[in-house]
């Protein structure tokens, strides 16, 4: 099981399976195509808040849980599976009670 590190190779994996170009993610970070290159090459260190964006825009969720609880790309997603109905749930009990 691979743990996933934040480097420019993640966030170059990140990008790419959204299938999204440098420019149009640096068009909606409103970033150069540039910096996302220098990113990606671990040329430049990301913000918090740019990686927050970065994991937004590209749907990596998954990615950003990994490297933090430092598990399995598969564990995390299997944990967003299993939180994400029972959010939902505490969430409509909380608006009921």
């Amino acid at each position: 099981m691979e743990k996933i590190e934040l480097n420019g190779q993640t966030l170059r994996k990140m990008r790419k399976r959204r299938g999204m170009s440098q420019d149009i993610l640096a068009d909606r970070l409103h970033m150069s195509r540039g910096n996302i290159s220098k990113l990606e090459h671990d040329k430049l260190e990301i913000r918090g808040k740019d990686l927050m964006r970065w994991v937004q825009e590209t749907n990596s969720l998954d990615m950003l849980v990994a490297m933090g609880a430092q598990i399995d790309l598969a564990s995390a997603t299997q944990m967003i599976v299993d939180f994400v109905p029972t959010a939902g749930f505490i969430f409509i009990l909380g608006g009921l009670i």
